[in-house]
């Protein structure tokens, strides 16, 4: 498996206001990924000249929550070494979000640390 990008990444309910506080300091949008249906209406990828950043809009949401982006080439091989070590599927067992260009999975630890593991789809040629 490949890791092919790692962010930080935040849900929430009001996106708005966290983009322009990232815009504020020095973020600008450099696109919007789709939305997980059911789950997610979209996100917003952003980035400065060193990072990036997600900002995910989760309507059902009272409070934010952050956690890691991970970008993997094998996604089945991303969950299970996850749920090897302990990680459960914040959306029930099997859960996976899926849209046209990307399939993944909200994963949290015993301890309580959270991770997307996402694997982008590429386009049939």
């Amino acid at each position: 498996m490949k890791i092919t990008g790692f962010n930080p990444s935040i849900l929430t309910s009001k996106p708005d206001d966290l983009i322009q506080l990232f815009e504020d300091i020095g973020f600008e949008k450099s696109h919007n990924d789709d939305a997980a249906e059911g789950i997610a209406s979209g996100s917003v990828r952003m980035k400065n000249a060193d990072f990036r950043l997600d900002i995910t809009t989760v309507e059902s949401f009272t409070q934010d929550k952050n956690l890691i982006r991970m970008n993997v080439d094998d996604f089945e091989e991303a969950y299970k070494l996850f749920q090897n070590h302990g990680f459960c599927n914040a959306l029930g067992d099997g859960v996976i979000m899926e849209s046209d260009h990307f399939r993944g999975a909200h994963l949290v630890a015993p301890s309580g640390f959270e991770i997307m593991v996402m694997q982008h789809k590429k386009k049939q040629k």
